[in-house]
């Protein structure tokens, strides 16, 4: 059915981008539900929105028999919270078609507008699936004004036609839908629908739906139903749903839409780099029509001809090219390869072969990971002795007129396809791997003397792509009078970045942007800095983030920080590619005022980068790194806090959170909960100190992450109480939102719940008065002997009345 559900992570990302969630009344479309994941998380938005709505009302579609089973558990749990907080809850499965019903929807909306343009807002996976041109889905869409080659698109139109004026619509969906031939004809009519306010992409193909193997590029869209077009987009982007470092750039409608476009591309600029490579392209404005040239995909479908085709040249035949034959900017010929490398020239197959004369070829498609997406070479007719050859249909060739090229015009046409410039350009307009010929007849080239000029540059021995790119810059832009920085070079020293983490041997989860980005910023490395001018500055996270923006066009939302410092800075940390606090070995990991450096043998390491000494050093520092990891292990360890734990010494990591556990544990539980059972004890460098899972369990607690435990947990057996304490140095106290969290961690506890801030100081505490969640306790550690109640008429006291009381 092209179904791809949809992860949780995602779901929540895609239900808090709408805007409108305190409407009166609210009613939601959801057209491929699934199991109810979109539907649900757009739920949770709307119960916890400051002012949320009075009435609430879902559509859900869905034929699957299966899953339908549990969307009715999803609903009725969504009735549920919506009752807890006072919302107004109704809903309705339709187990029918969508688009056939959508369709009798749209018939019966001629006659009563109101019935067509029911909700509100609609959110939406829908199902991804190529529609036969004779299917009745085709003619249903057809019906309502849409041609369109898959599903996808078809779910897309009709919920739009379904929302009222300025209704609300967010999806995923594969980025293909934005440019390309195939979908003309929905972008046209979604575009004259909906105005897009926001558009978030993936840099990784992989994230979004990991469990299903989808390689097609996703992004999320919300957009309003208004004919009237928002002054600026939103464009944000992350490497997947669970990073939350998101980079956020804003550019205008038209910027997104040409308005003059007649194909209405959709135009995804996500960052400062991607606008300056825009610009760049900007400057050549020859279209190969201008050129005199044209652009074909080749004539020969193998399994078409497949008795003409032999596996190697014979008397008969003429060469048979195959992507598998570009190698090296030329056409390597005859290559051993489980492809045919002759077809036979008869009158068969006259109409299917060329002139063999010069022509530039270009690979259709790459695989999914390939570091180019446009790959071009020259065929070379001169070292080919045949009147005719043959294209396999996995090639584009450029041709004048159904004629070859002069040698020197399909050498500078090559350079040009190959170049930095021209890739980074396609990747930005075009989601999916194929370099259709559609796509190089859109793109714009250089004048013809400039490609001539181009193709002057070299003879036999094909142009390295750091040669290229130099040619582009000096040849073509350097007249340009553009003042700003080489994004072409911006995104080269990236690529560098990433391909050294690779050769260190970090995880695929480190291998991104955001990755190589801290390294540059550790380095304090620019963009056009040689590799021996890295140095090894002290830096905490913000700078790090500053030097991102300032250099690398790449700015990411204030809030993400702590996304760099969990999922990168300490995946550095553990490898020993930089150290923690070198200046002041006492301080904290967690502290506001940590700062990270470069270990001076990577250091060094990193400066014979591009070099000949790169390969000897890399081999010899990779040999030494467990040697440093033991030496940097036993520096932290001999500042590490000293406490004992059911008589045995348990050693916390170095600094503010741990020295007051250890208060907390000397002082607090033995004042306020003698004889308590020290279940769990957190540590800022590890998950835990201490953790008795089989003691929790008793109590009816099964923890699955330690993500959000709090930092020491006491089972007080005196009065059976189960006492969760938090240690306020730098994160925040029991507020009212942590204190849902644990209750809610902790619900199937058999015994009542105790919540404990914790402070080193009154001084500490006073900033956090204002958030300090009722019916708990707080402790300060200079004043060990005293226990602060929030509203209550014993101090240390549990308020829960559906758990048996023993005290």
């Amino acid at each position: 059915m092209g179904q791809f559900l949809t992860p949780a992570s995602v779901a929540q990302l895609m239900a808090g981008m709408f805007n409108s969630l305190d409407l009166p009344e609210i009613s939601l479309l959801d057209a491929g539900a699934g199991i109810g994941s979109l539907l649900a998380a757009f739920v949770v938005q709307v119960c916890q929105h400051q002012k949320p709505t009075s009435s609430l009302r879902v559509v859900a579609y869905e034929i699957d028999p299966f899953l339908i089973r549990y969307l009715h558990q999803t609903l009725k749990l969504c009735e549920k919270e919506c009752q807890h907080v006072g919302i107004s809850f109704n809903y309705e499965i339709r187990e029918t078609d969508f688009i056939e019903d959508a369709v009798r929807l749209q018939k019966l909306g001629l006659l009563n507008s109101a019935i067509a343009t029911e909700f509100t807002h609609a959110i939406l996976n829908p199902p991804y699936l190529k529609i036969n041109a004779h299917s009745k889905v085709r003619e249903l869409l057809r019906s309502i004004g849409l041609e369109t080659s898959n599903l996808y698109t078809g779910f897309m139109a009709a919920t739009a036609q379904l929302l009222k004026p300025s209704g609300e619509f967010v999806a995923i969906t594969p980025r293909s839908f934005c440019n390309g031939p195939y979908f003309r004809d929905f972008r046209k009519m979604f575009l004259e629908m909906m105005a897009l306010e926001q558009v978030h992409l993936f840099e990784s193909r992989q994230e979004a739906f990991n469990d299903d193997d989808v390689l097609q590029e996703t992004i999320i869209i919300q957009a309003t139903k208004q004919k009237q077009k928002s002054n600026s987009v939103i464009i944000n982007s992350s490497c997947g749903a669970n990073d939350d470092l998101i980079m956020s750039h804003s550019v205008t409608y038209s910027q997104l839409v040409h308005p003059n476009d007649l194909e209405q591309f959709i135009h995804i600029i996500p960052d400062d780099i991607s606008q300056q490579i825009v610009r760049r392209m900007s400057i050549f404005t020859c279209t190969l029509k201008d050129l005199g040239l044209t652009v074909s995909t080749g004539r020969v479908v193998d399994f078409r001809a497949k008795e003409y085709l032999r596996t190697n040249p014979e008397n008969n035949t003429v060469p048979l090219i195959y992507p598998v034959n570009l190698s090296n900017g030329y056409v390597e010929y005859p290559k051993i390869t489980k492809k045919p490398q002759g077809i036979v020239y008869i009158q068969e197959t006259a109409n299917i072969l060329i002139p063999n004369e010069h022509y530039v070829l270009c690979k259709r498609f790459s695989s999914k990971e390939e570091k180019r997406r446009v790959v071009a070479v020259v065929y070379d007719a001169d070292q080919f002795n045949y009147a005719y050859v043959g294209f396999e249909n996995h090639l584009n060739y450029f041709h004048k007129d159904g004629r070859g090229l002069s040698l020197t015009l399909a050498r500078g046409l090559a350079v040009y396809l190959n170049s930095t410039l021209v890739d980074a350009f396609f990747r930005l307009f075009n989601g999916h791997t194929q370099v259709n010929a559609t796509d190089l007849r859109k793109l714009k080239y250089p004048n013809l003397s400039q490609l001539l000029c181009l193709g002057t540059e070299f003879k036999d021995q094909f142009p390295s792509l750091q040669e290229i790119d130099e040619l582009i810059e000096n040849q073509l832009l350097s007249m340009s009078n553009l003042s700003e920085n080489n994004p072409i070079a911006t995104k080269s020293r990236i690529d560098e970045a990433l391909q050294i983490l690779t050769q260190l041997g970090f995880p695929r989860t480190q291998l991104n942007e955001r990755s190589a980005l801290t390294l540059l910023a550790l380095l304090d490395l620019k963009p056009t800095d040689s590799w021996q001018l890295a140095t090894s500055p002290l830096m905490g996270i913000t700078p790090m983030m500053n030097f991102m923006a300032q250099h690398y066009g790449k700015t990411y939302k204030p809030n993400t920080r702590e996304t760099v410092r969990r999922q990168t800075v300490h995946q550095f940390l553990d490898a020993t590619l930089i150290v923690a606090n070198p200046d002041d070995l006492s301080r904290p990991i967690n502290s506001p005022k940590t700062v990270y450096q470069i270990e001076n043998s990577a250091l060094e390491l990193l400066k014979t980068y591009a070099t000949n000494d790169w390969e000897k050093s890399i081999c010899t520092y990779l040999a030494s790194v467990e040697t440093l990891k033991k030496q940097y292990a036993q520096e932290r360890e001999m500042s590490r806090i000293p406490i004992v734990i059911n008589g045995e010494i348990k050693n916390l990591s170095p600094g503010g959170q741990n020295i007051l556990i250890e208060k907390v544990i000397n002082d607090f539980a033995a004042r306020f909960t003698p004889s308590g059972k020290l279940i769990y004890v957190g540590d800022t460098d590890e998950k835990f100190a201490h953790f008795d899972e089989a003691a929790l369990a008793d109590l009816g607690v099964n923890i699955d992450s330690h993500g959000k435990m709090p930092d020491v947990i006491i089972h007080f057996t005196t009065n059976n109480w189960l006492v969760l304490i938090e240690a306020v140095t730098s994160h925040g106290p029991i507020n009212p939102k942590r204190k849902k969290e644990l209750e809610v961690l902790f619900r199937s506890a058999q015994i009542p719940l105790v919540m404990v801030t914790t402070f080193l100081s009154r001084k500490a505490m006073v900033g956090y008065l204002a958030e300090i969640a009722w019916e708990t306790d707080v402790w300060v550690a200079e004043d060990a002997t005293h226990l602060i109640h929030f509203n209550g008429e014993y101090l240390l006291q549990a308020y829960q009345t559906d758990k048996k009381q023993t005290s």
